[in-house]
């Protein structure tokens, strides 16, 4: 069995039951894989335990979390289709990085996809069971490249502890996305932006120990900042279906 089948196999021996995973047909590209679910805009996560002492950081990484609760009256429907890793370039073993909002969507663009909204990217993370990690509810450092040190050296920059795509499969989401907790961070673009000249957010965090889940986000930067630790993942409409804007959510 070659390395690629058997990692589609173990993709889809993870998922999640309830979650639909594309089995049969091709909605999306090989390289893609499709998420049809139902959204919850706003939900409470309770932690259960935090892994830091008392200080500013204290509240950052969660040892486990509680069952989530939907605070939204309704759901909302999403099918769209996801790079199931993160974009590496052809001939390269390490995912992109350096990447601003602005140059992530011309490269997706560019390959006829683009940038994921944030509700796409928290659904195909987190699954219909609104998971605080792709993996579940317990943080888990060996499963995805997180809580790395240190991460460098005053005024000399970051280390680079990036990993190959399919470094750790056991990464990955209800939906068979793998590393959307660490490694590199990934642009999206908001929903409901509250600025139209910054439509960015920064998902998933990188190789540090800082949140790193599904619901995390880093704003604020604004569309031309780019970084060691930035990187891509596409979106892109089903087969069939016409390319919409960002769902407006309630």
């Amino acid at each position: 069995m070659s390395k690629l089948v058997a990692t589609s196999v173990l993709l889809l021996a993870v998922a999640a039951p309830g979650c639909r995973v594309e089995r049969e047909g091709r909605s999306c590209p090989d390289e893609m894989v499709l998420v049809d679910g139902e959204y919850c805009p706003e939900v409470r996560h309770q932690c259960l335990r935090w892994l830091d002492p008392e200080g500013p950081y204290a509240q950052f990484r969660c040892a486990e979390y509680g069952k989530p609760t939907c605070l939204s009256p309704a759901r909302t429907e999403l099918r769209f289709c996801i790079d199931r890793y993160e974009y590496t370039p052809p001939g390269a073993s390490l995912p992109a990085v350096n990447h601003s909002w602005t140059t992530a969507n011309a490269l997706c663009r560019s390959m006829g996809k683009r940038l994921c909204n944030e509700s796409e990217w928290q659904l195909a993370c987190e699954g219909e069971e609104i998971r605080p990690y792709p993996y579940g509810f317990a943080r888990d450092a060996v499963a995805c490249n997180i809580d790395r040190s240190p991460l460098g050296k005053p005024n000399a920059g970051l280390f680079d502890l990036r990993e190959p795509g399919d470094a750790r499969p056991l990464c990955v989401s209800p939906y068979g996305v793998v590393n959307m907790s660490g490694n590199v961070e990934e642009w999206a673009t908001l929903d409901r932006p509250t600025d139209p000249r910054d439509r960015s957010t920064m998902k998933g965090a990188w190789w540090l120990p800082g949140r790193n889940t599904c619901r995390a986000a880093t704003t604020g930067h604004g569309e031309s900042y780019a970084g060691p630790q930035v990187g891509v993942r596409c979106c892109a409409d089903p087969a069939g279906a016409t390319e919409r804007p960002p769902v407006m959510l309630r």
